[in-house]
């Protein structure tokens, strides 16, 4: 039960808003849905108006998605939740809890983001002629997604166009539709193990049979793939999660034949091709493909924003003519002034500025955490994943570590630490150096104290 002051000067609706964002981040997990208004309503002796008005300022700030003719979700953070238990039991799992030192290894700086930019711009569409009393087209605004297919031409070199793209609220929910509209086709799933539990988890909520298939230095086993009975394959080819291997050019071919064979679906998720550091990322596996196999997944959290909330599917045509009839295609999944304010910032310029400036501002902290590994650590660990995306995955030198221990000593020392196997399955680990959320001039004195409880765990 909330307690609402109907004598405070702190209007209703903002009491209760701020009530049940405190009870999401303490007690809700990812996907758990909210009360109905008319319930809340009902419940507190409160107008619908009010309770929406909370509704709304949730859905605006990323803490809630709205489902049609369903309701309030819990939305994924950060590709996690936000549930506040150990994030040494729950992985990638941001907490309320302050650390010392933070090593999540999907996150940003707050100053990385161009705030200047992005409040002129946004100033800029909502002043516009633009029609906020009517539903924004569910597929996405078109001059957003024009943006997005000339970026993607250009850069990851996928073969697609604005009528096959559609403007998602993250990852699972990106998941959520291909599950959804692949069901009348096909029953057999399968990712990589170690691979990113949300696939598993929304595919085995819609169920379907699920097969794991085992990751080497090339990537996903297509062998064991073409052994298995799996019809859809979920991959992450350009930076697998989370081992950081990257699938070469030949295997990619082989899995495409083999996917084509059998009239199957791959679902290649792009989720941080603008973070490589050494060598310019292989084009996506979606534009080797002849014969609309590919369903091709990116996102603006890795490079931009997790807050945002702002992803993207290319979906082959077959999928795609399955969209447009489902209720779906009728309810837009991000709100329109996001979606014109990110149209203008693409189609500015400043995307493809702020994705060079990031990029090389990552590459120094990417240099400095490997740079004080090597220094603080020593012969202790070796380094098993780096050059691209947010951290560095390092692994112990001898077999003796003990991997509990490291944990209960990185929360008694108030260090955020995030492990591998806890959020990819499988049997490989490594501690997950994250290195975006930190200044650069932080990095070495954060290492520094890492050390001391890695050495400890000895």
């Amino acid at each position: 039960m909330y307690v609402l002051d109907v004598k405070s000067k702190t209007p209703l609706y903002i009491q209760l808003y701020q009530a049940i964002k405190d009870d999401i981040v303490t007690n809700y997990h990812v996907g758990e849905k909210l009360p109905s208004i008319r319930k809340v309503a009902s419940l507190y002796n409160l107008s619908k108006n009010t309770v929406e008005s909370a509704y709304v300022q949730l859905y605006a700030e990323g803490y809630v998605e709205s489902r049609a003719k369903s309701g309030y979700y819990v939305s994924e953070l950060f590709f996690d939740s936000f549930h506040t238990e150990n994030p040494n039991k729950n992985g990638d799992n941001p907490s309320s809890k302050t650390y010392k030192y933070d090593f999540f290894p999907a996150r940003l700086h707050k100053e990385d983001f161009p705030l200047k930019t992005w409040k002129r711009l946004f100033n800029k569409v909502i002043t516009q002629e633009t029609d906020f009393g009517s539903y924004p087209t569910g597929q996405g605004e078109l001059i957003l997604r024009e943006a997005i297919v000339n970026y993607l031409q250009s850069s990851r070199g996928v073969l697609c166009h604005a009528d096959n793209i559609v403007i998602t609220h993250g990852f699972s929910d990106a998941m959520e539709l291909v599950a959804k509209l692949a069901k009348s086709r096909y029953k057999h799933f399968s990712q990589e193990i170690p691979g990113y539990h949300i696939a598993y988890k929304v595919f085995d909520a819609y169920g379907y049979k699920i097969s794991p298939i085992g990751v080497d230095a090339q990537g996903l086993c297509v062998e064991e793939l073409q052994q298995s009975q799996a019809e859809i394959i979920y991959i992450t080819p350009s930076h697998q999660y989370p081992t950081g291997v990257t699938m070469p050019v030949a295997n990619r071919l082989k899995l495409i034949a083999h996917m084509q064979s059998i009239g199957g679906l791959i679902i290649e998720d792009d989720y941080d091709s603008e973070l490589a550091y050494y060598n310019r990322p292989i084009p996506s596996l979606q534009g080797l493909d002849k014969e609309e196999c590919v369903a091709y997944l990116g996102t603006f959290a890795k490079a931009l924003s997790p807050s945002i909330r702002v992803g993207y599917m290319v979906l082959p045509s077959w999928l795609m003519k399955l969209y447009n009839k489902s209720y779906d295609a009728h309810f837009a999944r991000v709100s329109l002034s996001t979606q014109l304010t990110l149209a203008a910032f693409m189609q500015e310029g400043h995307w493809e500025r702020h994705i060079r400036r990031i990029r090389i501002l990552n590459k120094k902290k990417h240099q400095a955490m490997k740079d004080a590994i090597i220094r603080h650590l020593g012969d202790t660990c070796n380094i098993v994943a780096q050059g691209a995306g947010l951290a560095i995955l390092i692994v112990p030198s001898a077999p003796q570590f003990n991997w509990e221990r490291l944990k209960t000593l990185a929360e008694k020392n108030n260090i955020a630490l995030y492990l591998a196997k806890e959020r990819s399955g499988g049997e490989f680990e490594a501690a997950r150096m994250g290195f975006g959320g930190f200044n650069l001039e932080e990095i070495d004195e954060a290492v520094d104290a890492f050390s001391a409880i890695w050495k400890a765990a000895y």
